[in-house]
């Protein structure tokens, strides 16, 4: 045969190959990483997504607790008489278990049954009946909630109500729980000043510091940990 007819041979077969072999790899080494991108920046936004829809329930609920209705003095009536404004603990912390325990106003009338209802006209008398009342001509009616959230077996819990209401999870693939409040440094004072897991005097809270740690159980991506504060818009007692 004349030059002209000549193919491949071996030797430029086998450089052809090995190009193309270092070009499918190096393509599908960009497939993997774009698509593990991919994966972890998902399991990300669903943890902060996660975060942001428990930590902006609380934030609002926080924001509520104190607010018993229009005036300061309230009757408690029959089955209500677990409720007394003037001793009830309006918000507290408890380390040993992580269970963070409100009594707040529902917002809204979206919480279903309340706790208690004060029932009042805002003049002349107030009055705690347990869970739903239906106020008179005149009368504004106040849905309460006792509210705890608990961190159980990596799930964020909340139960609403008194004794020992059940439990209902929030949010799975919880790490880590803490709650802190911002103190001022007297019950005069605006500002908090400093934090504690523990106040020893209710009226000097002002905010409440709420850290969440989420991890992804498929280790797609490391821990996330979220810190919100939140201020009273209630001086508690």
């Amino acid at each position: 045969m004349n030059g002209s007819s000549r193919g491949f041979g071996l030797i430029e077969l086998l450089i052809a190959l090995a190009l193309s072999l270092v070009v499918v790899l190096g393509v599908v080494q960009v497939f993997i990483a774009a698509k593990n991108t991919y994966v972890s920046q998902n399991a990300a936004a669903a943890m902060q997504e996660d975060a942001r829809f428990v930590l902006s329930k609380m934030i609002q609920e926080i924001r509520m607790v104190g607010m018993f209705g229009c005036l300061e003095t309230i009757t408690a009536e029959g089955a209500a008489r677990d409720f007394n404004a003037s001793r009830i603990t309006p918000i507290s912390w408890d380390n040993a278990r992580q269970s963070l325990t409100l009594v707040t106003a529902d917002v809204g009338s979206n919480g279903g049954t309340p706790t208690w209802t004060v029932v009042s006209d805002c003049r002349t008398g107030a009055t705690a009946y347990s869970e739903s009342r239906t106020p008179g001509p005149g009368q504004l009616a106040f849905p309460i909630r006792r509210i705890a959230y608990g961190l159980r077996k990596d799930q964020l819990t909340i139960a609403v109500g008194n004794g020992a209401p059940l439990r209902q999870p929030l949010v799975d693939n919880v790490k880590a729980f803490d709650v802190s409040f911002g103190i001022a440094s007297s019950a005069t004072d605006i500002a908090a000043s400093s934090y504690s897991s523990n106040p020893s005097d209710p009226a000097r809270i002002r905010s409440v510091r709420l850290s969440l740690t989420l991890f992804d159980p498929h280790h797609r991506v490391s821990d996330q940990t979220f810190n919100v504060v939140a201020a009273l818009r209630n001086r508690l007692p």
